[in-house]
């Protein structure tokens, strides 16, 4: 059964083919935030932030040369620049206690056929561990169809079932276009990995507030998505959400040819402040990869700037934070967008 999140997707794919793509998605106003943000009384800045619309709030990780997470860190300690401009800050914070949306996005075409079930235990066990009484999330999964399998919610089991009722599609589709024939399209349509990235950021991450994040388990291969990776890019930006990408594959699926997907997918994690994690087919290194972004979730610095530049005509906008001799791990850049 189709869900009205698809049923969106089809309007929007209507569009997909415009060069005014993401003008034409950003036309209406965004319904109000379905999340509503708190802080804590020494934090009453946040509050503030949340109500401008000529504010940039990061949220980032630090790590030394080895990788490993660096805390405790001043405001004092940063420079913030945006299109190469020093920027004031107006808030810092070096651990951020807001309010979590994740995105839980699972590929289930037939190259996922051997890693589906460590896939299901090991995120149910992370999303256990990691949703604390505000946090909400939601799970996709992807193949020749993009499916809302559960809607936000904060309830692990109604999660965990959504997981555990996912099965491998191995079909192809596509044929004769309806009952008249005609051409059968060339293109296989296997996996719509750059149209569900696309969705959950545009139609379910982007008006939510707070700290958000997409954790995708995938080979990286797309077939048959409309969209581009640079449209799935785009729309995470406009999001202000983090990808993180499981990079998850049994490669004897591929035979000796391998997979390739992970170029497109590193690009996607370094524009939004996230990474690749390669697990393979290895169910302890994703549980590893869990840890490690379980750790960064909690360890994150919130810095809040008001754009020297002020007009908000749309336009990308680069960001760069720097912090003494360590590794920034932040989105490169947003898009100057008046939102509500």
């Amino acid at each position: 059964m189709l869900s009205r999140f698809r049923h969106t997707f089809f309007i929007a794919l209507a569009l997909s083919f415009s060069p005014c793509l993401a003008a034409q998605t950003q036309a209406a106003p965004p319904p109000a935030p379905s999340q509503e943000q708190q802080a804590p009384s020494d934090q009453e800045p946040v509050q503030t932030f949340k109500s401008q619309v000529n504010v940039v709030n990061l949220f980032f990780n630090v790590k030394d040369k080895h990788g490993m997470l660096i805390p405790n860190l001043a405001k004092e300690d940063f420079q913030v620049l945006e299109d190469g401009k020093p920027q004031a800050v107006k808030y810092f914070s070096a651990e951020s206690n807001q309010p979590l949306t994740l995105g839980i996005m699972i590929d289930t075409s037939a190259s996922q056929t051997r890693v589906l079930e460590i896939e299901q235990e090991s995120c149910a066990a992370f999303l256990r561990q990691v949703l604390r009484d505000k946090d909400l999330a939601f799970v996709i999964n992807f193949d020749v169809d993009v499916n809302l399998d559960q809607d936000f919610t904060n309830n692990v089991r109604e999660l965990t079932r959504a997981l555990n009722k996912m099965q491998i599609n191995a079909s192809i589709s596509g044929g004769p276009p309806g009952l008249g024939g005609g051409p059968i399209p060339t293109t296989p349509r296997g996996t719509l990995l750059y149209d569900a990235i696309y969705l959950a950021a545009d139609e379910k991450l982007k008006n939510e507030v707070g700290r958000k994040a997409m954790i995708i388990f995938t080979d990286g291969e797309d077939q048959g998505s409309r969209l581009r990776i640079q449209d799935a890019i785009e729309a995470a930006q406009k999001a202000d959400a983090i990808c993180y990408v499981i990079l998850i594959a049994d490669r004897g699926f591929y035979g000796g040819f391998g997979y390739s997907g992970d170029v497109d997918m590193r690009k996607l994690a370094e524009a939004t402040g996230g990474r690749v994690i390669e697990v393979g087919n290895k169910q302890e290194k994703l549980k590893q990869g869990f840890e490690q972004i379980q750790n960064e979730l909690r360890s994150q610095y919130n810095i809040g700037y008001t754009p020297t530049n002020s007009k908000l005509d749309g336009s990308y906008r680069k960001i760069q934070i720097h912090a003494k001799d360590y590794k920034v791990q932040a989105r490169q850049g947003y898009y100057a967008i008046a939102k509500d």
